[in-house]
């Protein structure tokens, strides 16, 4: 009897997986797969969310087994892997969810050019194709691109998990999860277990609680870094743990602003697919020309202040901190440090997002792609040039109480809240009586705000399209 072989990717769940789903129902035999593809592997995966990966399988790998099946783990060349299992195994057709990055596009259609294949959407709410304008030309705003998605048929239920996954009598070589050596050499990772539990159970169990207790706020507290006020279900999203379909469906019931807020940020994750799948030369270019040729400063000095939480800037070194620490940073604060390096130190925006994609537990191709374009300026839906996050002032509106600053940075804990987020402010004998002494316990700031915002307006100016 032919067997159906079930290609994972990006989708590491049992729920609401329609590839899944239709493998089943084909009637036959079921082969899991999931290949790491060691060559493109900066495409799609950063150091942290390796272990991530890592984690997630683990996990898949026990649930499918406890429903009478096994997870293959292989490592190479997808195309040489799929062909030998689709030979030695009778596969007549594979089964995959849509991937929707370019390079990953690009590279599943070839490997699947000559072989009968089930591609569905497990993914994303709406078809990044699907959503056009009345010109019918892609979108570039994100507010119309939301209103028309809500204006599309409801994406469907999420479909239930399977009670069993049937599996040949014989199964294709697998290495063990050890053996894919999905672990950075760097363990800086180490931290990360104290925070995070990856796994489909652990993402439906967040889901629900959130929505339960901290959706109604999100909207006021989404903001405020030192507080619990986001879902931090973003990781779990990034590798399909849980579905877009499932947070939707389960949202319904919780019918209030602060979860329509919540709803809404999904659709911005959908907003970043779509760009990236209409638009796809935004994997390593600018979607605005006039950046093309933007004099960035090259500074290692700075840019390495700024990757290790040392510019002096209490919010942004929190941010960097929290970042390296949990291989997560509070949305509020992505967009203020991302703007720091862009605005304030000039470095090229194409730098800041290979940090964020490499250190992000939730490093995604397409939504870091999106954040960062918007902060510089030079994507869709842009903020702009002339818009310059002043960091004082967001720590002092955002993190009023100094809460996040201070587990971050506690080297200025000491420091009263109304003096905290510009410490350089205080004598330096009001310093040395909170411990603190600039240069030594904790950074100059690395650049003057005020030189910083004029010279990044007067550089960015020079590249503006004249109306």
């Amino acid at each position: 009897m032919s067997t159906a072989l079930l290609w994972f990717h990006n989708d590491l769940r049992l729920g609401d997986n329609p590839a899944l789903v239709k493998a089943i129902e084909s009637g036959k035999p079921v082969i899991p797969l999931f290949i790491w593809d060691e060559n493109d592997s900066d495409l799609h995966t950063g150091r942290a969310a390796m272990w991530w990966l890592h984690q997630s399988l683990d996990k898949l790998s026990s649930r499918i087994e406890g429903l009478g099946n096994k997870l293959i783990l292989r490592k190479g060349n997808p195309k040489d892997i799929v062909k030998e299992i689709i030979n030695e195994h009778d596969v007549s057709t594979v089964y995959l969810n849509r991937r929707f990055e370019p390079p990953i596009i690009e590279r599943d259609e070839h490997i699947l050019s000559d072989i009968d294949h089930t591609v569905t959407n497990g993914n994303l709410l709406f078809d990044p194709e699907d959503i056009r304008t009345m010109q019918d030309k892609q979108y570039t705003v994100f507010t119309p691109f939301w209103k028309n998605c809500k204006m599309q048929e409801e994406p469907h239920e999420p479909l239930p998990t399977p009670s069993s996954i049937p599996a040949p009598k014989k199964l294709p070589d697998s290495l063990s999860i050890d053996e894919m050596k999905l672990l950075p050499k760097i363990k800086w990772y180490t931290t990360f277990e104290k925070k995070w539990r990856p796994g489909e159970e652990e993402a439906n169990r967040i889901l629900i609680h959130f929505l339960k207790s901290e959706a109604r706020k999100y909207g006021k507290q989404r903001n405020i870094p030192g507080v619990r006020g986001t879902s931090r279900l973003s990781p779990y999203l990034r590798f399909g743990e849980i579905s877009p379909n499932t947070i939707w469906h389960e949202s319904k019931p919780y019918d209030n602003p602060g979860t329509e807020h919540f709803v809404r940020e999904v659709g911005w994750r959908e907003f970043s697919y779509h760009l990236m799948v209409n638009f796809p030369f935004l994997a390593n270019n600018a979607l605005r020309e006039n950046f093309e040729n933007f004099p960035w400063r090259d500074s290692e000095e700075d840019y390495d202040a700024w990757t290790k939480g040392m510019t002096g800037y209490p919010i942004v070194d929190a941010g960097m901190r929290e970042l390296y620490a949990t291989g997560w940073m509070h949305n509020r604060v992505r967009m203020i440090v991302a703007s720091f390096l862009v605005k304030h130190l000039l470095i090229d925006w194409k730098k800041g997002e290979r940090w964020f994609f490499d250190t992000l537990v939730d490093g995604d191709f397409c939504s870091n792609n999106a954040g960062w374009q918007w902060t510089a300026g030079c994507g869709a839906d842009a903020a702009p040039y002339y818009r310059i996050f002043n960091p004082i002032l967001q720590g002092k509106k955002f993190d009023t109480a100094a809460r996040y600053v201070r587990r971050w940075v506690p080297e200025i804990a000491d420091i009263p809240n109304e003096s905290i987020h510009a410490p350089w402010e205080l004598s330096e004998d009001q310093l040395q009586s909170y411990g603190v002494t600039l240069g030594k316990t904790y950074p100059k700031p690395i650049v003057n705000h005020e030189f910083a915002r004029e010279r990044a307006l007067d550089t960015f100016d020079k590249i503006a399209p004249k109306k």
